[in-house]
């Protein structure tokens, strides 16, 4: 093969490379999307208005979770101020929801969750807050969300007491997506925001390859 052919070749190689990047780069399909770390598990817990609420409540929404209780003095407000930046953000998209469970439901009712909501002054169709049995919320903070160890999960649930600053980040299909997120670091929270719009963006469930990493359809 002469030398011209090999570079008439190679040009029309690097025009079609050029034309696929011009094409798909900046798509959903170009970009890998943040990977399926785990999925939601059935539960069933109670909000600050005394109704029900379940993983049929989060679905077809992009949710951010996390975990406080009503009394706290020490991460809890950091945590949830930061969220509420978060919320301002994104309070006008029917597809989102903040959910924040209680880790002391023994003093969080759905009264007192009530009365933190009201002075957090969101709105609790799109910010909810949520109470239920120590135990099942324990689980779901620890087999679903992924924001405490597993392995913290024994003993006796009345000497265990969670205390965490992290916040998963739920598609719109009940998977866990990325990474646990630290609401103290705002840079991480830009990620969560950044991931956020990429989720919002979604019409179907993730494709999920061989090595595990989750791309949109």
């Amino acid at each position: 093969m002469s030398k011209k052919v090999v570079g008439y070749i190679s040009f029309f190689l690097v025009l079609a490379a050029g034309f696929l990047v011009a094409v798909f780069a900046g798509t959903d399909k170009w970009k890998a999307k943040a990977p399926i770390i785990s999925f939601v598990k059935p539960f069933a817990f109670t909000n600050q208005d005394n109704q029900p609420f379940t993983e049929k409540d989060m679905a077809g929404k992009v949710c951010a979770v996390n975990f406080f209780f009503t009394t706290c003095k020490g991460i809890c407000p950091v945590m949830n101020n930061n969220l509420d930046k978060v919320y301002s953000d994104f309070k006008n998209e029917k597809d989102f929801m903040i959910v924040s469970n209680t880790c002391d439901p023994e003093t969080d009712s759905a009264a007192q969750l009530k009365h933190y909501a009201d002075s957090m002054k969101v709105d609790t169709r799109k910010w909810v807050f949520l109470t239920g049995r120590k135990d099942s919320l324990y689980f779901a903070a620890r087999n679903s969300y992924l924001i405490d160890d597993p392995n913290n999960n024994v003993g006796n649930i009345n000497d265990q007491f969670l205390h965490s600053q992290f916040v998963a980040l739920v598609d719109k299909f009940g998977n866990v997506r990325g990474q646990v997120y630290d609401a103290l670091k705002p840079d991480e929270l830009k990620l969560m925001e950044t991931n956020i719009r990429a989720l919002l963006k979604e019409t179907k469930p993730p494709e999920i390859t061989t090595n595990g990493t989750s791309f949109a359809n």
